[in-house]
């Protein structure tokens, strides 16, 4: 049984001296009204070339997401998603103009004992949002109220503007990894009012990630832990 944990562990996070697992949203960046827009979720590592089969091991166990269409006057439209063979697919219909934003929340994940890999006890929160633009830019939304979001900021088009927030207020100096694939990564911090930004140097998809803990035990489906790991994705396509 401590075997099949552990590799179930592995297969979840990866080992966590290097970059773990996590959700995150694929789109197109620009939509169009009345015309369809295709929304993929993944999970693994994007930078890594890691993309888990649905049916595998690792993706059931983070499989319980809810996902919404944000419309730029906030309404929210929860999206029905069909398994494929690597990703969960949904679709939608935009009907304003204005930014859309995707938003995928998972706080139904079982306990974990990581111990004997010094990172403790801990249940697992996902959060992953993205832009859809329609005509006039602005702001993404924000609906994760009892963890960590990544809002993209209007900006002028030559670089990206991100605030981090952890329940509902910014967080300073959390380190925010943004990746692209065959091993590229960089690492930021964010500034006294949650912010970064940064340049897109070439037409491909980034996705950018940050982590934080939430230090306060609890029980979750009859398990105790120690601590939350909150962690949330933002994809950028080009």
């Amino acid at each position: 049984m401590k075997t099949k944990i552990a590799s179930i562990l592995f297969l979840l996070f990866g080992a966590m001296s290097a970059s773990a697992h996590y959700l995150w949203i694929e789109t197109n960046g620009k939509g169009v009204l009345g015309q369809v827009q295709e929304v993929r979720v993944h999970y693994g590592e994007y930078t890594y070339g890691v993309i888990e089969k649905v049916d595998g091991e690792a993706f059931p166990a983070v499989s319980k997401f809810t996902l919404w269409a944000i419309a730029p006057d906030g309404t929210k439209t929860e999206l029905r998603t069909e398994a494929k063979e690597d990703h969960y697919l949904a679709s939608f219909t935009p009907s304003q103009n204005g930014v859309y934003t995707l938003a995928l929340n998972n706080n139904e994940i079982n306990v974990i004992d990581y111990t004997e890999y010094d990172f403790g006890i801990f249940k697992t929160h996902y959060h992953s949002t993205a832009k859809i633009l329609v005509g006039t830019d602005g702001d993404t939304k924000t609906i994760n109220a009892e963890g960590i979001a990544i809002k993209q900021l209007k900006n002028d088009g030559k670089e990206i503007k991100l605030q981090v927030l952890y329940k509902g207020e910014p967080i300073a100096k959390n380190e925010l990894k943004v990746y692209v694939s065959d091993l590229w990564s960089k690492t930021l911090y964010t500034d006294d009012n949650g912010e970064v930004s940064f340049s897109l140097p070439w037409k491909t998809k980034y996705i950018v990630e940050t982590t934080t803990k939430e230090e306060v035990p609890g029980t979750y489906n009859g398990d105790d832990y120690e601590f939350i790991w909150h962690c949330t994705t933002y994809c950028i396509t080009q």
